[in-house]
């Protein structure tokens, strides 16, 4: 079963854009933010908290949706280029919310810890990263 897991999001983060895929829903166990502070100093990353949510990404939608208690909408306006190295792989997306605020999101998979999924979302004042289960 953990093979099959790894395969979809091996799959998942194989393509460079999205834009052509189903959509794709992950699951996850927790979410943590860092706040930017007047000085332009990022905080250390909060404690985790349990957070049990599913995240959308749909390409034919160009839309990313995090089902949180305050439903989160993201529109995909641009799909970056997919990033590879001996550590990681990063999936971006330049996207929009729903009050238009711009915010970047990243979907990371650490190589070198089993796998372990994360996404990101970043705004120019605050991050939010949620881990993902595999």
């Amino acid at each position: 079963m953990k093979a099959i897991r790894f395969v979809l999001f091996f799959f998942l983060l194989s393509f460079s854009a999205i834009s052509n895929a189903q959509a794709i829903r992950m699951k996850t166990s927790s979410v943590s933010y860092s706040e930017k502070s007047q000085t332009g100093k990022w905080s250390n990353w909060s404690e985790f908290v349990k957070a049990d949510i599913i995240i959308t990404i749909d390409g034919k939608k160009n839309r990313i949706v995090v089902n949180s208690p305050e439903l989160q909408v993201f529109t995909i306006k641009a799909y970056g280029e997919k990033i590879e190295n001996d550590d990681e792989k990063i999936v971006p997306f330049e996207c929009v919310d729903h009050n238009g605020s711009k915010c970047n999101i990243l979907v990371i998979t650490r190589k070198k810890e089993d796998n372990r999924m994360q996404f990101y979302i970043n705004y120019s004042e605050v991050k939010f990263v949620y881990n993902i289960y595999n």
